[in-house]
């Protein structure tokens, strides 16, 4: 692509160089540069991409987006200047793949909770229905049949117009999409063509990096209020945070909810640990996840397949076949019906919600063990909380490591502690070792007892100091339930 056309409706302050210059590819990691790429100098969290100007010159760069010049102009380079390089790029990009995301059914879900649920879910869902879909999700990516990893909730923009594009030529009809508070606030997401987006529920979380709630609730409306009038929006009633969400949006507002009246509803008959007994519009429905949470992702799920066009019939049909996402409320059980819970409820509703459900659905009160524990370089406000739930609502509890990152093990521990009372002291075990602490776990548990094992879900590994290690919840929970 020729610069000019790059440049087209992009807020450009100057140029110095020559614009009559045709483009590769563009790239912002200087590593990934090659012969007459652009290079967008992004100032980042923790890199200023201005310092690496010269490495995408060595590397082939012939065009180099900044805000700010270097002192050294090379006469056969050009420089592009521009307020925010940031903001900048999204729409390099979306000129770049010709606004490709209007080829597909963009989905974007976001929230605290129930993202990678409904996610997954609708995926899993529309491909049951035959129709060929993509995913962009935290547990992995997928285009069609093909699975691709993934290492962010939300990847960056030029990986989300790269993946939409493989999606487009492989003939995928919808994309369903994370969207995360972080993705927004980083211009991730910025120039997308939405049709549907979603609002799950607002909690506490990410606030090492959003500083106060407002500012991660203004970001997460910030989403709704950049939809054109053609899209729509499809909020949870029930969360105190839905009115602000839709407040501002041109898009049509659509609402679920199992405790008001709105455009989908539905109530729940009965749960196990099997899955759940709900009726929708005088239909009771059968579906193979658990608790009421899981009922909210599936509601959501309906709406978005009926606003895609699928008939009420048909998605009864297909929504009652739909498996629970990996690494969320994933049960194994032992031969002497120890039943193992893996979730990756990480934040203290999260947790709240699936022991509410054990607890509900554990009428005969056997014990309840709660394996938990907190990441490192990570909101530290919510330590305190987490630990307090899982002891209030458990009959043991075993705090361990979760991914500690750079931060002492110890530290993390003794800060989930502050959220312990006296008289709860004596359900808590502290192992630091996450296997031990698993391990410990089962051999508490008796015939009937319940093991939660919450926090990494999905995660394979654990972030330790700067080595990732191989670690799967899942999978060591049912080597140990195999011994026995």
């Amino acid at each position: 692509m020729h610069l000019k056309q790059l440049l087209n409706k992009v807020d450009v302050i100057s140029v110095h160089g020559n614009q009559d210059i045709k483009l590769n590819n563009i790239e912002f990691n200087s590593k990934k540069i090659s012969h007459n790429d652009l290079f967008v100098a992004i100032k980042g969290e923790k890199f200023d991409g201005h310092i690496f100007i010269n490495d995408a010159i060595s590397n082939g760069a012939i065009a180099i987006v900044v805000s700010e010049l270097p002192d050294r102009l090379y006469k056969d380079k050009t420089y592009i200047v521009v307020n925010d390089t940031a903001l900048c790029l999204p729409f390099l990009a979306k000129n770049f793949f010709k606004d490709i995301s209007k080829s597909i059914k963009l989905i974007g879900v976001t929230g605290t909770n129930g993202k990678t649920s409904i996610v997954s879910l609708l995926y899993q869902l529309f491909t049951l229905m035959g129709k060929k879909s993509g995913m962009l999700s935290t547990v992995q990516n997928k285009i069609g049949s093909l699975t691709l990893d993934s290492t962010h909730t939300t990847p960056d923009i030029l990986t989300i117009y790269r993946l939409l594009q493989k999606m487009v030529d492989k003939k995928c009809k919808y994309c369903f999409i994370e969207v995360s508070s972080h993705a927004i606030d980083q211009f991730r997401i910025t120039g997308l063509n939405f049709d549907i987006a979603v609002f799950t529920n607002l909690t506490h979380d990410h606030l090492d990096y959003h500083k106060t709630f407002s500012i991660y609730r203004d970001i997460k409306k910030s989403f709704f209020d950049s939809l054109n009038e053609n899209a729509i929006a499809i909020i949870n009633r029930d969360d105190k945070n839905s009115k602000k969400m839709g407040e501002s949006t041109k898009a049509n507002k659509l609402y679920y909810s199992l405790k008001t009246l709105a455009d989908y509803n539905c109530k729940i008959i009965e749960y196990d640990f099997e899955g759940t007994l709900i009726k929708i519009n005088n239909q009771d429905l059968w579906i193979k996840l658990v608790g009421e949470y899981n009922v909210y992702n599936v509601l959501a799920v309906l709406a978005v397949a009926k606003q895609l066009g699928i008939s009420e019939e048909r998605l009864f049909r297909y929504i009652s076949m739909l498996d629970s996402p990996e690494g969320r409320f994933q049960i194994v059980r032992s031969s002497n019906k120890i039943i193992g819970i893996v979730d990756y409820a990480h934040t203290p509703d999260a947790l709240e919600n699936i022991l509410k459900v054990i607890n509900k659905i554990n009428v005969q009160n056997f014990k309840i063990i709660t394996i938990i524990g907190c990441g490192g370089n990570r909101d530290i406000d919510k330590r305190p909380s987490m630990a307090k739930v899982a002891c209030t609502l458990s009959s043991n509890v075993i705090f361990t490591n979760d991914n500690p990152r750079d931060e002492d093990p110890n530290k993390i521990i003794n800060q989930m502690m502050m959220g312990v009372s006296k008289t709860q002291l004596e359900k808590v075990i502290v192992i630091e070792d996450r296997l031990q602490a698993i391990k410990t776990a089962y051999t508490l548990a008796n015939s009937n007892d319940i093991i939660l094992l919450a926090g990494k879900g999905h995660e394979k590994y654990q972030q330790i100091k700067n080595k990732k290690i191989e670690f799967d919840d899942f999978k060591e929970l049912k080597l140990l339930f195999k011994e026995k």
